[in-house]
């Protein structure tokens, strides 16, 4: 059986935590940000769990993931 491949789009978008979850970067970060607030654009920057339902389909794309 030959090696899966990893979708190189998935890996760069998703790290995996000790836990198993899928970590992703929030969007809205990159342009027009004079009107969004400190706070938001702080709140933006840190990583976020990616949802419960996408997981599987995350999994399928990161196959060594685990």
């Amino acid at each position: 059986m030959p090696k899966m491949k990893t979708n190189r789009g998935a890996a760069k978008r998703f790290k995996v935590t000790g836990s198993g979850k899928f970590m992703k970067t929030h969007s809205f970060k990159r342009h027009i940000l004079g009107k969004k607030s400190s706070k938001r654009k702080r709140a933006l920057s840190l990583p976020e769990a990616a949802h419960k339902t996408d997981a599987k389909r995350i999994a399928i794309m990161l196959p060594y993931s685990k």
